[in-house]
């Protein structure tokens, strides 16, 4: 197949570390669906693609079953196919004690963040294993939190730790049908989600320290590197963090 007819579906691509694949991905030849809430932050990040024509808008819930079918509906129906899944959306919210977390605030994270990418994964499966050439690559966006919590973390923790079962039962689920599924562990990248670790973060002993975080283009290109790999090939776990971050101390 041409690097021209390489189809990415990007989830969270309006900011941050969606934003960075997204670019990364279009940069390497990749025609990508920028998926979103926010249809104005997805042009944003269609706007500095260096060939727009490598971008397609597709405002998106993922936690809404009937949104997610829409996503692939419309990238399949303008593409043909889809090849690549980057499963990234996700949010946080404000730390607290688990005994003090409201049930609004953890249905809304668990919905985002694991039933999206659940929801997502599902229909990229059906894409993929059903149009020819069969097959094609989920990534999956763990987080380092997918195996060593920060203090008062639960509500995101937990839902980061399924993430790692789900990347896990793809990989073995995909292989007869030649879809390929990794999972990229990020540590402190710069994004508006990371940014109050500038002024402190809270440690595994209590105290509050600024911590490192590295520049999102990064992991933009670590993600086109797993991608870029043939299908009989794979990167089933990568980790890229700030190499001074105190991860190592966090369990």
């Amino acid at each position: 197949m041409s690097q021209d007819l390489r189809i990415a579906i990007v989830t969270g691509a309006g900011s941050g570390v969606g934003r960075a694949v997204s670019l990364a991905l279009c940069d390497a030849g990749w025609t990508v669906a920028l998926a979103g809430r926010r249809a104005s932050a997805l042009e944003e990040t269609a706007a500095k693609a260096a060939e727009r024509g490598r971008m397609l808008v597709v405002p998106a819930d993922v936690s809404d079953e009937t949104s997610v079918k829409a996503l692939f509906e419309a990238v399949v129906e303008k593409f043909g196919r889809v090849d690549l899944l980057f499963n990234n959306a996700g949010i946080n919210v404000p730390a607290v004690p688990l005994d003090e977390l409201t049930v609004a605030d953890l249905r809304s994270i668990i919905d985002i963040n694991l039933v999206g990418s659940f929801l997502c994964a599902r229909e990229a499966l059906r894409v993929m294993k059903a149009q020819r050439p069969q097959g094609g690559r989920i990534i999956n966006n763990g987080s380092v939190s997918a195996y060593g919590p920060r203090p008062n973390s639960a509500p995101y923790t937990a839902p980061k730790h399924a993430i790692t079962g789900l990347t896990k039962s793809i990989t073995l689920d995909g292989r007869a049908f030649g879809v390929a599924c990794g999972q990229i562990d990020i540590g402190n990248a710069a994004t508006e989600m990371s940014a109050y670790m500038q002024a402190g973060a809270v440690q595994a002993n209590g105290t509050i320290a600024p911590e490192p975080r590295i520049a999102s283009d990064h992991i933009g290109r670590a993600v086109a590197h797993m991608a870029s790999l043939p299908l009989e090939a794979n990167i089933p776990f990568l980790t890229v963090m700030a190499t001074n971050m105190p991860l190592y101390g966090r369990g």
